[in-house]
């Protein structure tokens, strides 16, 4: 399929990459990384415009975390339990729940695009869960708009060559991860430790 929507690109531009990044923030499969690296190789050419490219990809993945909110809300736990059939999903989710809890804004920014494979699965759970739609959407909007330029913005530095920008962006995202995971895991234990009951003597 990835192979079709690259063919397209030059044709539907800025319409199918609005709609690739709409259905990936519901959990479907599509290759939004690859198509906003590809576009970013087309402003590059001249043949898209680097601001319309870039408000494509974010615009859509924003109409698509707000679809996934509201289906949340609307449908809530009915909607969740339904999806938690599903062993790979129930794992997803359950990340998703705890990230929420601990993280908020924090957590609907980072999983736009650092974690971003849990974040339909937290604006299902922001959702649900009547998380501020007012937090939720200023946080969506900023990360949507972190994804969208560092996506694009590397298919044009790097003028097309998706397979490089593709290893770059993976070995400098799985870097970041990690230390933000580091930082996450600090943070957690200080405020643990600091909470704790002194030891009686």
């Amino acid at each position: 399929m990835t192979d079709w929507l690259l063919a397209l690109v030059p044709q539907y531009g800025l319409w199918l990459l609005a709609a690739t990044t709409f259905f990936s923030c519901l959990a479907l499969p599509f290759p939004a990384s690859i198509l906003m690296l590809t576009a970013g190789g087309f402003v590059a050419a001249g043949d898209l415009v680097l601001w319309q490219a870039f408000g494509a990809a974010a615009g859509g993945a924003v109409a698509g975390d707000q679809v996934g909110f509201w289906a949340g809300r609307g449908f809530g736990a009915r909607l969740l339990a339904r999806l938690r059939t599903d062993p790979a999903r129930d794992r997803l989710l359950s990340r998703a729940v705890g990230f929420m809890d601990r993280k908020g804004v924090v957590a609907v920014y980072l999983t736009r695009w650092l974690f971003s494979p849990l974040g339909p699965w937290v604006n299902l759970t922001a959702g649900s869960t009547g998380y501020g739609w007012h937090r939720f959407t200023v946080a969506g909007v900023a990360g949507e708009a972190t994804w969208a330029g560092i996506y694009v913005g590397m298919g044009y530095v790097f003028a097309g060559n998706v397979e490089a920008a593709s290893s770059l962006l993976g070995s400098v995202l799985g870097v970041v991860a990690g230390a933000a995971a580091v930082l996450i895991l600090g943070y957690w234990l200080f405020t643990s430790q600091k909470s704790a009951p002194a030891p009686e003597l």
